[in-house]
């Protein structure tokens, strides 16, 4: 039975959105077609009818979910009086971000993967990274600062997520806050 262009583009969110959540925890290796389109509530068949492989679903699922987690802080520094950095340091090092790696950073669940998924995911993380460097570079903030910043709290998510519901965790993300 053959499904609208409208249903067809729906699904293939579906299966975008639900790879970007499974890859996050799983890792891109850690989840295989059958189980993600089971998760999408589509059947394996469905998934060669949108997606020319896996990869290149890799890479469309990454580039939504980095998307997703820059409209994320976005939207905290809108909501917030303090600096840019400040107010994303104060969203992304709190215990429920460790908790969400599903829904979390894509930074902290799968940077670490990226050169293994090839070029084109590689250039989709490159892109994000230089897109959150300009959310927390400001006038007065320079790009090095910044970096710092980026690379110390992607660093004391992925420890704090590593030691587990333990006060390590808390110390890692408590050490990673800038200092005022």
């Amino acid at each position: 039975m053959r499904v609208s262009r409208e249903v067809a583009e729906e699904n293939r969110k579906r299966v975008v959105e639900t790879a970007g959540r499974l890859f996050r925890q799983h890792g891109y290796d850690g989840i295989g077609v059958a189980t993600l389109m089971k998760a999408a509530g589509l059947t394996q068949g469905g998934f060669y009818k949108q997606f020319e492989d896996k990869s290149a679903l890799a890479a469309e699922a990454t580039e939504a979910a980095l998307a997703e987690n820059r409209k994320m802080w976005e939207d905290v520094i809108a909501a917030s009086d303090a600096a840019p950095g400040e107010a994303i340091a104060s969203w992304y090092l709190s215990p429920s971000h460790v908790d969400t790696t599903a829904e979390g950073c894509c930074f902290a669940a799968l940077a670490a993967e990226a050169p293994r998924q090839g070029e084109k995911v590689q250039s989709i993380f490159r892109e994000a990274l230089e897109a959150s460097l300009q959310l927390l570079t400001g006038p007065d903030r320079d790009r090095e600062e910044a970096m710092r910043q980026l690379s110390t709290m992607v660093g004391a998510l992925v420890l704090a997520r590593a030691a587990g519901p333990d006060a390590l965790a808390k110390e890692f993300l408590d050490a990673a806050r800038p200092k005022s």
